[in-house]
């Protein structure tokens, strides 16, 4: 029982070893958040991204957590990550986050596209078919769905079969959004 006693006193009396909050650039995280939107974010703060973080701004974006959402969708977009450039596209059509932004969405929209991405290819053909954001372009904006449906992507395939009428990818409540400015 005294050598116990001992022991557990060295060990109390040796700031070293009684330091219970480590620093993490150190020691790693002792019992990190797992599954948390704060752990998420902190993983950006570091640059530590991955496919799981990226995709964790769907449930941020979901959260209503839009501030959050699009600081991890920039940094995954910086990174690579086509699938954010289509959330950054989501979130500045629609002002999440910050004031709407057509010509920043197609501009997210593009570069998904450039990248190869499907759904990048499917929104950017949108974007031209539509004049929204950029400068209105029928054919190119075909040729761009035709891809996306190459590529396998249904709405893709559901535009092309229905002769590209927007009106079969588009709820009715969003053609205010898609009205001509004129």
């Amino acid at each position: 029982m005294r050598r116990s006693a001992i022991i557990l006193l060295a060990f109390g009396l040796n700031p070293a070893l009684a330091d219970t909050e480590q620093d993490p650039s150190i020691h790693g995280d002792l019992n990190p958040q797992e599954l948390s939107i704060n752990r998420v974010m902190r993983n950006v703060e570091r640059g530590e991204l991955d496919m799981t973080t990226c995709a964790a701004g769907y449930f941020i974006t979901k959260a209503g957590q839009h501030g959050s959402a699009r600081a991890l969708f920039e940094a995954c977009a910086a990174a690579g990550y086509t699938a954010a450039m289509t959330w950054m596209s989501q979130l500045d059509d629609n002002g999440l986050g910050a004031p709407e932004d057509p010509d920043a969405a197609a501009e997210w929209d593009r570069k998904a596209a450039i990248a190869g991405d499907p759904v990048g290819k499917f929104n950017h053909g949108l974007d031209l078919m539509r004049g929204r954001g950029v400068v209105q372009d029928v054919e190119l904006g075909r040729k761009f769905v035709d891809e996306a449906a190459s590529g396998g992507l249904p709405v893709a395939k559901r535009l092309q079969a229905a002769a590209y009428d927007l009106d079969e990818v588009t709820p009715d409540a969003d053609n205010w959004k898609y009205a001509p400015a004129y």
